[in-house]
């Protein structure tokens, strides 16, 4: 029977907990983790099907390079944080990290972040000399390439951002393929090409804060028509990626060109749209679940090849 007092089930610590669990995730960024360790996989099961070799004879390749991904994805997200605390006060977006309320203090963020990398790296170096190269230079290319130098510098700050976003799938192909096939670069370039107007569309929608932290991404600088005008050209880009990976059939061409004209569509609509804001949350939403289902399909059309 109630008393009339709501009775909480949760203890204090209870809460503590989950509040710290939360906050380690927002740390490490794990939705980035997440959605890299797909195109990493997607990677590694696509070398192993173009090579004829067996999926559940590579399972130690497959415990270490998504064990090791993650690692030094983590922690880069993690130092990311670090050298951003302080303009991530300033956007709403950002501003309840743990680096920014102070619930990680510096030296702890530096420390979890550097033993991540290094035993990321001691992983993927365990799958191949060639997969712990490329987890090096993504690691590189994130958080001195983009973070510590183009972010605050360049307008062509996402490009350059790109290319560690574009690394995953490599390292996967790597752990089995460490030449890298004609395979590897068609998910390199797709990875790459969809950054841009991914995150265009995401800066469209936090155009004031960035503008507010200082930081010259493309719609601050150089207006929303001009974004537009970038995310059309990179989409239009993506258009005969998928015809580089032929041997995943004629079903896959079909799927992957259909979702590139949708995309195509939404993103010459952009021209004619009077919510820009909406149009942009649109096409943000649009190019998650493009990623998504892309990989997934090269996964399931590869099974058949």
């Amino acid at each position: 029977m109630s008393n009339g007092r709501t009775i909480s089930t949760r203890t204090e610590s209870e809460v503590v907990t989950a509040s710290l669990l939360q906050d380690f995730l927002a740390l490490i960024k794990i939705g980035i983790v997440n959605s890299n360790m797909i195109t990493t996989f997607t990677g590694l099961f696509l070398a192993i099907q173009f090579t004829s070799g067996h999926f559940l004879h590579k399972l130690d390749l497959l415990i270490y390079t998504l064990g090791g991904t993650g690692l030094i994805i983590a922690g880069s997200a993690a130092l990311n944080n670090l050298i951003d605390r302080d303009i991530d006060p300033i956007m709403t977006r950002t501003n309840s990290r743990p680096t920014v309320t102070g619930r990680f203090k510096a030296p702890a963020v530096l420390t979890l972040a550097l033993t991540f990398i290094v035993v990321g790296e001691i992983l993927l170096f365990s799958a191949s000399t060639a997969a712990g190269l490329w987890g090096l230079a993504g690691i590189f290319s994130y958080v001195v390439l983009y973070s510590m130098w183009s972010k605050r510098k360049h307008v062509s700050n996402t490009v350059v951002g790109s290319i560690s976003g574009a690394i995953p799938p490599l390292i996967g192909w790597a752990a089995v393929e460490p030449a890298l096939g004609a395979g590897a670069w068609a998910l390199f370039l797709i990875m790459f090409i969809w950054q841009p107007p991914h995150f265009y569309a995401l800066a469209m929608r936090r155009t004031e804060e960035y503008r507010a932290a200082n930081i010259p991404m493309l719609p601050v600088v150089k207006g929303f028509k001009r974004t537009k005008k970038s995310m059309l050209g990179w989409v239009l880009l993506l258009l005969p990626i998928p015809f580089l990976l032929p041997q995943l059939g004629i079903g896959f061409l079909v799927l992957a060109t259909a979702l590139n004209i949708g995309w195509l569509y939404l993103a010459m609509k952009g021209f004619t749209v009077k919510n820009d804001l909406k149009w942009a949350t649109g096409m943000f939403v649009y190019s998650l679940n493009y990623m998504t289902i892309l990989f997934v399909a090269m996964i399931i059309f590869s099974i058949f090849i």
